[in-house]
């Protein structure tokens, strides 16, 4: 079952049969461009609220010679995986829950690493880190045992990767050449059947394109290093441009990259070839879906290079390129930033206008039965409601690895998560950021806290975000500063330390950010602000034409009080006069 894209209906006969996709952004910066020299990876798991949201740790093991590595189908919502087959308890089967079955297997190596993973694989005990974003593509097909021939997903080559590569380029190289041969299928939703990761270890980063070939039985990839010193970003679309062939040091890529765009007539030998002009299938959803993300990530960390808002096609203009160096080095805290985007202070702000109503709301809920009434379109910031969970992984090869290799996790939405450093040292993870049903409300999970308090600022948003602001500046000073003095330690800091000393920290905020749900509903309940009323702006009275309202009511008999009004007394004497 192989498809030539470009056509939407062709795409809608996917849908029924493929996973649940997401609507990621995902940066990278490369060591020589940050402030400690750390490589940096960042995802938001951009899904619909039925994406399963857990962190679990998958460990080290060791495999007998022959033996195999099952694979499984990759549905995405809750629960990602049942069975035993993965060593992993979260996943052992609950209540009346089925193991699943795999659809195949590959050979298995005799050593994998340990790694943590959400959706996708995180982090490695290497410090090789990963981020993935959805990507449109001009071939789409199906899995084994959904009436197509390709085995593997993204989400299974992103585990493979981490189980199997020492560095950045390592993961590159197993998760291309394991596509070629078992198949590769991609998403299937409106948002592509082709894939992107953001690949990162303590030296260098990787962007790496990956689709369906042609007959849909192999994969179709290229990969560009991230030159040092610079950034890149990937918004929901391709972004390698010209393969350099003379260049192997900075381009991987396929066997039959080239001889499938001669074969389709996209492409003439002697000529460069663009992989996103040829291998892309453009934005989807509207114009400006993921140019505009591309556009604000770049105006967030280089703005003096002043990149257009506006622009004819993305896919063939390429008004953004592949790389650029921002105006001043990178931390940490400008990533959460640009994770946290609602772009703001520009001309397309979602907090602003009508849309966002009376208290600045940057949220555009999923479409429903208006959208089919009305068509249009809704600006695409990189921050959103319905994520899952995002990170940002740190690799730091100054320092032992268990403590070099972070992952910052943020439950839910980024613009009102807080960010909770996790080294890939840790024996184990909390509890708390290991179970989270999106279905069921559990006061237990760290996903269900920040999912509350987004959910509660969006009722008054321009007044609850500076609470939650305060809140995330606070506790992420905290795990700075943790960091900083586990980092320290040297040969002192043991396994259990660093166990216990994370895990602490977390429950902290998994308990803090429950707090600060119950302030705000102290503070805001019932539209007044600590029990005074402040109403509506005067903006948008004028603009749903309050002042047409009822009318003053017939004057009656007018009251008459009988003592000086005092309105700290709780009774008053007064009469009614004709």
């Amino acid at each position: 079952a192989m498809v030539r894209l470009r056509q939407p209906a062709l795409l809608l006969a996917l849908l029924a049969c493929v996973h649940v996709s997401h609507g990621c952004t995902t940066v990278l910066a490369t060591p020589e461009s940050t402030v400690d020299g750390s490589g940096m990876v960042s995802h938001s798991n951009d899904g619909d609220g039925t994406v399963d949201p857990r962190l679990v740790r998958v460990e080290a093991a060791d495999h007998a010679a022959g033996s195999m590595r099952d694979v499984f189908f990759a549905p995405e919502v809750f629960p990602r995986y049942v069975g035993h087959s993965r060593g992993v308890k979260e996943y052992f089967p609950k209540g009346n829950q089925t193991a699943f079955h795999p659809i195949g297997s590959i050979p298995q190596v005799p050593r994998t690493f340990a790694y943590f993973e959400a959706t996708y694989g995180i982090i490695n005990e290497n410090q090789v880190g990963i981020a993935e974003s959805t990507c449109s593509g001009v071939f789409g097909t199906l899995p084994v045992g959904q009436g197509g021939k390709a085995l593997l997903s993204i989400d299974t080559l992103s585990q493979i990767a981490m189980e199997r590569a020492s560095t950045a380029k390592e993961a590159v190289q197993w998760m291309g050449t394991l596509a070629e041969k078992h198949g590769f299928y991609g998403a299937g939703s409106f948002e592509g059947t082709a894939e992107s990761l953001l690949v990162t270890d303590p030296k260098e980063g990787w962007v790496f394109h990956v689709l369906p070939d042609p007959t849909g039985t192999s994969a179709v990839w290229a990969a560009q290093r991230v030159p040092a010193g610079h950034v890149s970003v990937v918004p929901n679309m391709f972004i390698i441009r010209d393969i350099d062939e003379k260049k192997p040091l900075d381009f991987l890529f396929s066997k039959n990259v080239f001889s499938v765009a001669k074969a389709k007539g996209w492409w003439t030998p002697g000529t460069p070839l663009d992989f996103t002009k040829v291998y892309s299938d453009g934005e989807y959803a509207s114009k400006f879906y993921s140019g505009r993300r591309f556009w604000r990530a770049y105006n967030l960390l280089a703005p003096s290079q002043a990149f257009p808002t506006e622009y004819e096609d993305l896919r063939v203009s390429s008004p953004y390129p592949f790389s650029v160096k921002p105006d001043k080095k990178v931390s940490l805290q400008d990533v959460f930033a640009v994770m946290r985007d609602t772009l703001q202070d520009t001309p397309f702000d979602l907090t602003r206008g009508l849309a966002a109503g009376p208290f600045g709301l940057p949220e555009r809920y999923a479409p429903g039965d208006g959208e089919k009434a009305v068509h249009g379109a809704w600006e695409r910031a990189i921050a959103l409601a319905r994520t899952s969970d995002s990170f940002v992984v740190q690799a730091r090869g100054w320092l032992d690895a268990g403590v070099g290799g972070l992952v910052w996790f943020g439950p839910h939405g980024a613009h009102a998560t807080c960010y909770v450093p996790f080294a890939i040292g840790m024996t184990a993870l909390p509890a708390a950021y290991t179970t989270g049903d999106p279905g069921k409300l559990d006061r237990a999970s760290a996903y269900w806290a920040h999912r509350y308090v987004e959910n509660l600022a969006n009722l008054r948003w321009n007044q609850m975000i500076a609470n939650v602001n305060d809140a995330q500046a606070e506790n992420e000073a905290a795990s700075f500063k943790l960091v900083a003095e586990l980092s320290a330690l040297g040969p002192a800091l043991s396994p259990a330390l660093l166990t216990n000393a994370l895990s602490a920290n977390a429950y902290s905020a998994v308990f803090k950010w429950w707090g600060l749900a119950d302030s705000l509903m102290e503070t805001y309940a019932d539209g007044f602000i600590r029990g005074e009323g402040v109403g509506y702006p005067a903006w948008w009275l004028t603009a749903v034409g309050y002042a047409n309202g009822p009318p003053p009511p017939p004057k009656g008999k007018r009251l008459e009080w009988t003592a000086d009004l005092d309105w700290s007394k709780k009774t008053h004497n007064w009469r009614a006069s004709p």
